[in-house]
């Protein structure tokens, strides 16, 4: 066999090994993964031995040698993150090489309602499984209540904190929008009598009535005689709706009841909604003083008391009637 003939085939065989190690770098590479389902895995700050252990673990790779070849190969590519990753199902090694480098971290959420006091919504944030630390009870009607993001690992204190500023923010521009004429000297006042006007209708329409009641009460000095505020007293700040209240809870002097004391108690009872705050800021171009509930949610206002004496009596006459609403709560009964 001639030289020029051995050459070739050294050629030949040179170039069906890369071929072939092509093949398997691409099939390494490439090749579906042994994940069977989505896997939601956290991965630690640490090195590559304890990211590549990790993914074996909730089976996303087989191989932690492989993994770790193939990210000492591919380094140029980026470095490894730590975080909470979504890996899909059968996802391959460049996939997952990928995803750590350039994905996104898994977003959760916690949804703070409106209307909670500052115990109920410390409850919620301190149950949070993916964030760390614990809080104290947030002063009432210092948390804007919506949904907010946050990444595994993130403390507690920062997802409150949040949650404080953006009520600091949204107030101070309700505030500096408001409508002339406003029975209010600062917009922590305004805040106080939202927090009120929250707890007081599930419906967003009627929050700028229930508002202009309350503020025309102030404007004549009547006191505002508003039943969360008494349940706020009676439990000692942990809850303002949701309960009845009895006679003796309207004859406890806390200074939040407002069936005992003029004007406004000393400051929110719960945490309320964007809604309830430009209710308050801009309430309805009403007269009345007085609303009684119908018995979906909704209420009837009425300009003076005899109306409102006999809007209670129609409607307790209408729970008589067959497949009547719900009783009327005596929380209810008494505006």
């Amino acid at each position: 066999m001639s030289i020029r003939t051995r050459v070739f085939f050294a050629l030949l065989t040179l170039l069906a090994c890369l071929r072939a190690g092509g093949m398997a770098w691409n099939q390494t590479l490439n090749g579906p993964g042994p994940g069977q389902t989505p896997a939601d895995v956290i991965i630690p700050e640490g090195s590559a031995t304890q990211t590549a252990e990790r993914l074996r673990q909730a089976g996303v790779i087989a191989s932690p040698l492989t993994f770790r070849i193939v990210a000492h190969l591919t380094r140029a590519q980026g470095v490894l993150h730590a975080g909470e990753f979504l890996i899909p199902a059968h996802a391959s090694l460049g996939q997952v090489l990928d995803i750590l480098r350039h994905g996104s971290p898994v977003q959760h959420q916690v949804t703070l309602p409106e209307g909670l006091t500052g115990a109920q919504i410390a409850a919620i944030i301190n149950a949070l499984p993916a964030a760390t630390g614990t809080i104290a009870a947030p002063a009432d009607g210092t948390v804007l209540p919506q949904t907010y993001d946050y990444l595994y690992g993130t403390p507690r204190a920062v997802i409150l904190a949040r949650a404080e500023t953006a009520m600091t923010q949204t107030l101070r521009k309700a505030w500096q929008n408001r409508a002339a004429g406003l029975p209010f000297q600062s917009a922590q006042q305004a805040l106080t009598l939202a927090a009120i006007v929250q707890e007081e209708t599930p419906l967003p329409a009627e929050l700028p009535k229930v508002a202009a009641v309350y503020e025309n009460r102030l404007q004549l000095g009547m006191k505002l005689q508003a039943d969360p505020t008494v349940i706020f007293a009676a439990t000692q700040g942990h809850q303002s709706g949701g309960a009845s209240i009895t006679r003796s809870d309207l004859a406890n002097p806390s200074p939040y009841n407002t069936y005992m004391h003029p004007g406004l108690p000393p400051g929110p009872i719960c945490a309320p909604g964007q809604a309830a705050i430009d209710a308050v800021l801009h309430p309805a171009a009403s007269d009345a003083l007085y609303f009684v509930a119908t018995g979906d949610g909704g209420h009837v206002f009425s300009r003076n008391f005899a109306t409102q004496l006999r809007n209670i009596a129609a409607y307790r006459a209408a729970l008589k009637a067959p497949k009547s609403p719900a009783p009327l709560t005596p929380s209810a009964q008494r505006r």
